[in-house]
């Protein structure tokens, strides 16, 4: 049977993780998620950055990385340097300091592109959630006695979903897109 919560649970998931991934690109104003996958080699393990320091917004185009443990600093700058976000670190013994560069027109055009690429992917994971719930559907209930109704019923309620789903990434794509591209 049509199990909708369940849909909607993994569909609302994948909106998240269109939002978290769209964090990441970088608009020119800082923005911690952008190091959400830089690593730092802690103590021979590879730990978030965020799980060593203290990264604060100062001013709108910086963010201010401060280590919790002095010695931390050069492995915190390594792994800034080697990421490849973009962004060159200043170490001034106390922070770390990440300067977001102003975008060029170009630039922008291209991460408005990452972004459309992204809510594509988006779309796509949607679409599979939606044809892997009209397949099971369809073993679910041949033969069973249930009329071909009333599985198009219930496969036009997962289209519906699927739709309001996608315009939810519509939605957000367009917000990041406008955010990328407002100079």
């Amino acid at each position: 049977m049509l199990d909708e919560a369940s849909i909607k649970e993994r569909m609302q998931k994948t909106v998240e993780n269109v939002r978290r991934d769209l964090a990441k690109i970088r608009t020119g104003t800082a923005s911690p998620a952008i190091l959400d996958n830089v690593f730092v080699d802690y103590y021979g393990t590879k730990t978030p950055i965020a799980q060593v320091a203290a990264i604060t917004i100062p001013e709108p185009r910086c963010l201010a990385i401060k280590p919790w443990e002095k010695n931390m600093m050069q492995a915190v700058e390594k792994a800034i340097l080697t990421s490849n976000i973009g962004v060159n670190p200043v170490n001034d013994g106390t922070f770390i300091r990440l300067n977001m560069p102003v975008l060029t027109g170009e630039r922008r055009k291209e991460l408005a592109k990452q972004a459309k690429g992204i809510g594509e992917d988006g779309k796509v994971a949607i679409r599979n959630i939606r044809r892997d719930e009209n397949e099971g559907l369809k073993k679910e209930l041949t033969g069973k006695g249930h009329s071909e109704d009333e599985l198009k019923g219930w496969m036009d309620k997962v289209q519906a979903l699927t739709d309001k789903f996608i315009a939810e990434v519509d939605k957000v794509i367009a917000e990041k897109e406008k955010d990328i591209l407002t100079v």
